[in-house]
Protein backbone atom coordinates (compact mmCIF):
# COMPACT_ATOMS: atom_id res chain seq x y z
CA UNK A 1 0.00 0.00 0.00
CA UNK A 2 1.31 3.48 -0.60
CA UNK A 3 1.82 5.85 1.58
CA UNK A 4 -0.40 9.05 1.16
CA UNK A 5 2.04 12.29 0.16
CA UNK A 6 -0.01 14.11 2.88
CA UNK A 7 0.76 11.93 4.97
CA UNK A 8 4.51 11.82 4.64
CA UNK A 9 4.53 15.40 5.08
CA UNK A 10 2.60 15.52 8.27
CA UNK A 11 5.06 12.73 9.51
CA UNK A 12 8.57 14.04 8.62
CA UNK A 13 7.75 17.36 10.64
CA UNK A 14 6.87 15.36 13.67
CA UNK A 15 6.47 11.66 14.28
CA UNK A 16 9.73 10.96 11.71
CA UNK A 17 11.68 14.66 12.23
CA UNK A 18 14.87 14.34 10.77
CA UNK A 19 16.63 16.26 13.31
CA UNK A 20 15.15 14.66 16.62
CA UNK A 21 14.00 11.11 15.62
CA UNK A 22 16.79 10.39 13.18
CA UNK A 23 19.63 13.07 15.07
CA UNK A 24 20.70 14.27 11.68
CA UNK A 25 21.77 17.73 11.24
CA UNK A 26 22.62 18.53 14.90
CA UNK A 27 25.83 20.74 13.81
CA UNK A 28 24.37 23.69 12.96
CA UNK A 29 21.06 23.03 15.23
CA UNK A 30 23.14 23.16 18.20
CA UNK A 31 25.36 25.79 17.30
CA UNK A 32 23.44 28.53 15.45
CA UNK A 33 19.86 27.82 17.84
CA UNK A 34 21.13 31.11 19.95
CA UNK A 35 18.93 33.66 18.58
CA UNK A 36 15.79 33.25 17.17
CA UNK A 37 16.53 35.72 14.14
CA UNK A 38 19.63 33.61 12.72
CA UNK A 39 17.70 30.34 13.87
CA UNK A 40 14.74 31.62 11.39
CA UNK A 41 17.10 32.29 8.37
CA UNK A 42 18.89 29.13 8.76
CA UNK A 43 15.80 27.04 9.37
CA UNK A 44 14.36 28.45 5.88
CA UNK A 45 17.49 28.14 4.43
CA UNK A 46 18.05 24.36 4.87
CA UNK A 47 14.34 24.23 4.10
CA UNK A 48 14.75 25.92 0.19
CA UNK A 49 17.70 23.91 -0.07
CA UNK A 50 16.22 20.56 1.08
CA UNK A 51 13.22 20.85 -0.71
CA UNK A 52 14.58 21.74 -4.16
CA UNK A 53 17.65 19.09 -3.91
CA UNK A 54 15.17 16.31 -3.32
CA UNK A 55 13.64 17.50 -5.96
CA UNK A 56 17.02 17.65 -8.38
CA UNK A 57 18.08 14.52 -6.67
CA UNK A 58 15.44 12.67 -7.67
CA UNK A 59 15.41 13.42 -11.14
CA UNK A 60 18.87 12.69 -11.24
CA UNK A 61 18.26 9.56 -9.79
CA UNK A 62 15.62 8.55 -11.80
CA UNK A 63 16.37 9.49 -15.27
CA UNK A 64 20.66 9.48 -14.90
CA UNK A 65 22.01 7.09 -12.61
CA UNK A 66 19.12 4.59 -12.45
CA UNK A 67 18.95 4.23 -17.00
CA UNK A 68 22.95 4.23 -16.99
CA UNK A 69 23.02 1.72 -14.29
CA UNK A 70 25.31 3.70 -12.59
CA UNK A 71 23.87 4.15 -8.90
CA UNK A 72 26.66 2.78 -7.37
CA UNK A 73 27.79 7.20 -7.85
CA UNK A 74 24.66 8.38 -5.89
CA UNK A 75 26.26 9.02 -2.88
CA UNK A 76 28.80 11.27 -4.65
CA UNK A 77 26.02 12.84 -7.40
CA UNK A 78 23.95 13.79 -4.43
CA UNK A 79 26.79 15.52 -2.63
CA UNK A 80 27.57 17.39 -5.55
CA UNK A 81 24.37 18.60 -6.45
CA UNK A 82 23.92 19.77 -2.56
CA UNK A 83 26.95 21.81 -2.63
CA UNK A 84 26.02 23.56 -5.77
CA UNK A 85 22.72 24.30 -4.91
CA UNK A 86 24.37 25.53 -1.39
CA UNK A 87 26.61 27.51 -3.45
CA UNK A 88 23.72 29.54 -5.25
CA UNK A 89 21.59 29.54 -2.03
CA UNK A 90 24.67 31.49 -0.48
CA UNK A 91 25.01 34.01 -3.39
CA UNK A 92 21.42 34.45 -3.12
CA UNK A 93 21.70 34.92 0.74
CA UNK A 94 24.68 37.26 0.48
CA UNK A 95 23.03 39.32 -1.81
CA UNK A 96 19.30 39.85 -0.56
CA UNK A 97 20.11 39.85 2.99
CA UNK A 98 23.83 40.59 4.13
CA UNK A 99 22.93 40.88 7.69
CA UNK A 100 21.15 37.43 7.66
CA UNK A 101 24.47 36.42 5.52
CA UNK A 102 27.16 37.67 8.03
CA UNK A 103 25.07 36.26 11.30
CA UNK A 104 25.33 32.66 9.93
CA UNK A 105 28.72 32.90 8.98
CA UNK A 106 29.83 29.72 8.06
CA UNK A 107 27.28 27.89 9.01
CA UNK A 108 25.55 29.31 5.82
CA UNK A 109 28.22 27.16 3.51
CA UNK A 110 27.89 24.30 6.32
CA UNK A 111 24.60 23.31 5.46
CA UNK A 112 26.66 21.21 2.08
CA UNK A 113 27.12 18.98 4.98
CA UNK A 114 24.07 18.73 6.89
CA UNK A 115 23.77 15.31 6.84
CA UNK A 116 20.05 16.14 6.98
CA UNK A 117 20.09 17.25 3.33
CA UNK A 118 21.78 14.19 2.55
CA UNK A 119 19.63 12.19 4.69
CA UNK A 120 16.28 13.10 3.56
CA UNK A 121 17.82 12.23 0.22
CA UNK A 122 18.94 8.64 0.75
CA UNK A 123 15.87 8.56 2.48
CA UNK A 124 13.91 8.83 -0.50
CA UNK A 125 15.55 6.48 -2.07
CA UNK A 126 16.06 3.87 -0.12
CA UNK A 127 12.06 4.28 0.73
CA UNK A 128 11.45 3.74 -3.27
CA UNK A 129 9.38 7.41 -2.61
CA UNK A 130 7.57 8.46 -5.93
CA UNK A 131 8.40 12.45 -6.98
CA UNK A 132 5.17 13.60 -5.03
CA UNK A 133 6.31 12.12 -2.43
CA UNK A 134 9.69 12.56 -2.21
CA UNK A 135 8.88 16.72 -2.59
CA UNK A 136 6.29 16.17 0.80
CA UNK A 137 8.68 14.22 2.83
CA UNK A 138 11.58 16.88 1.84
CA UNK A 139 8.99 19.80 2.52
CA UNK A 140 7.90 18.12 5.96
CA UNK A 141 11.64 17.08 7.33
CA UNK A 142 12.84 21.25 6.02
CA UNK A 143 9.62 22.56 8.20
CA UNK A 144 10.68 19.53 10.92
CA UNK A 145 14.15 20.85 10.60
CA UNK A 146 13.10 24.72 10.72
CA UNK A 147 10.46 23.76 14.09
CA UNK A 148 12.99 22.51 15.88
CA UNK A 149 15.29 24.62 15.74
CA UNK A 150 13.01 28.07 16.60
CA UNK A 151 11.68 25.96 19.13
CA UNK A 152 15.34 25.45 20.95
CA UNK A 153 15.93 28.90 19.99
CA UNK A 154 13.37 30.47 21.46
CA UNK A 155 14.15 28.07 24.76
CA UNK A 156 17.52 29.08 24.73
CA UNK A 157 16.46 32.69 24.70
CA UNK A 158 14.79 32.22 27.92
CA UNK A 159 17.00 30.69 29.80
CA UNK A 160 19.52 33.67 29.41
CA UNK A 161 16.80 35.30 31.56
CA UNK A 162 16.98 32.45 34.40
CA UNK A 163 18.94 31.77 36.88
CA UNK A 164 21.30 27.75 34.80
CA UNK A 165 23.62 25.66 37.82
CA UNK A 166 27.03 26.43 36.59
CA UNK A 167 27.46 23.02 35.50
CA UNK A 168 24.70 23.18 32.90
CA UNK A 169 25.11 26.45 30.87
CA UNK A 170 25.97 26.28 27.40
CA UNK A 171 26.19 22.99 26.28
CA UNK A 172 24.87 20.82 28.93
CA UNK A 173 21.36 22.60 29.26
CA UNK A 174 21.66 22.40 25.21
CA UNK A 175 21.87 18.71 25.11
CA UNK A 176 18.98 18.31 27.77
CA UNK A 177 16.51 20.66 26.32
CA UNK A 178 17.35 18.78 22.96
CA UNK A 179 16.65 15.27 24.20
CA UNK A 180 13.61 16.37 26.23
CA UNK A 181 12.51 17.86 22.54
CA UNK A 182 13.64 14.63 20.66
CA UNK A 183 11.02 12.96 23.31
CA UNK A 184 8.05 14.98 22.61
CA UNK A 185 7.99 14.37 19.28
CA UNK A 186 8.71 10.94 19.63
CA UNK A 187 5.35 10.79 21.55
CA UNK A 188 3.69 11.42 18.34
CA UNK A 189 4.98 8.50 17.03
CA UNK A 190 1.29 6.67 17.19
CA UNK A 191 0.11 9.06 14.89
CA UNK A 192 1.71 7.85 11.76
CA UNK A 193 4.92 6.38 11.27
CA UNK A 194 6.84 6.79 7.47
CA UNK A 195 9.52 4.12 6.57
Amino acid sequence: MEINAFVIFFAAIFTSNILLTNFLGMCSFLSVSREVESSFGLGVAVFFVIVCTTAINYAVYHLILVPLDIIYLQYIVFIIVIAAFVQLTELFVERFSPVLYYTLGIFLPLITVNCAIFGVSLFMVIRNYSFLQSIAYGAGAGLGWLLAILSLAGLRQKLKLQRVPAGLRGAGITLIITGIMSLAFIGFSGIAVIQ
